[in-house]
């Protein structure tokens, strides 16, 4: 009597750990770093879309994507990496309904055969950066040649704002002077420089205008002129290979709608 009572507890153990493994149906793609977006929403209307994210555009996303499934009960599925780790996927038309990248990713979209429509939203600049409060008085990226002044900057051999500053400090005349007070302080990840500037061991820098913004507590941006030869823009596009054509046509029509005005409000300007 007692194996049937054991036995029969087992079937019961196993039946409610098969129903429990079967409700999370979650996928992403190999690698990703994926955002739990859609919750109940996406069961409100059996829709579900996955968005393509590139790192440097995961606040402004996350929030279009909390609006847009509020107000349509649509699903949004979101995986974060480099704009050249999902480049692949779309180019093989494997993975993904939405893209969010920057200059010049949809180029290589739509020669791809991949895109189905774009809208921008924004423009990933440069932008000159000091400790809270500027306490070295910097007004210029001239000053970052100032002798003795802590600097750090994206590196050129990762970044494509790297590239763009070590252009203009060529252009200006100031590379070697400005280089001197890098060091060894060159950074792949621009979260790097917000880090460096927030603890105090760096007293001014470069980084992306939207990576800035989330370090508004303990930074600054100081204002002035664009003077970058290129133009960085961002967007939001649907990819031609989705299954969920209608989704994500009423996701681009929302991004229209509020695309611009949110990316603004995380620092997208320029």
């Amino acid at each position: 009597m007692r194996k049937g009572i054991d036995f029969s507890a087992a079937i019961l153990l196993i039946t409610i750990l098969a129903f429990v493994g079967g409700c999370d149906g979650t996928t992403q793609p190999p690698g990703s770093d994926a955002s739990p977006a859609a919750t109940s929403s996406s069961a409100e209307t059996g829709q579900e879309i996955l968005v393509l994210c590139g790192s440097s555009f995961r606040p402004p996303t996350e929030k279009l994507a909390e609006m847009f499934e509020a107000e349509t009960g649509i699903g949004v599925k979101m995986t974060f990496g480099g704009s050249e780790d999902h480049l692949p996927h779309v180019q093989a038309k494997s993975v993904g309904d939405v893209y969010v990248t920057h200059t010049p990713y949809p180029q290589y979209t739509e020669e791809a055969g991949a895109l189905l429509r774009e809208v921008k939203v924004g423009f990933l600049a440069p932008v000159l950066v000091v400790a809270k409060g500027n306490p070295k008085g910097i007004t210029k990226i001239e000053d970052l040649a100032q002798p003795g002044l802590k600097v750090v900057l994206p590196n050129p051999e990762f970044s494509t704002c790297g590239e763009m500053v070590d252009a203009l400090l060529e252009k200006k005349g100031i590379k070697d002077d400005v280089l001197k007070n890098v060091g060894g302080a060159l950074m792949k990840h621009h979260s790097e420089i917000g880090n460096d500037l927030k603890i105090g061991v760096r007293e001014a820098g470069i980084m992306w205008n939207g990576v800035a913004n989330n370090y508004l507590d303990v930074l600054e941006v100081v204002p002035g002129p664009y003077e970058y030869g290129d133009e960085i823009g961002v967007s939001v596009m649907g990819l031609s290979y989705t299954k969920n054509k209608e989704a994500v046509e009423q996701f681009l029509d929302f991004v229209e709608e509020h695309g611009k005005e949110v990316f603004a409000d995380f620092g997208y300007v320029k």
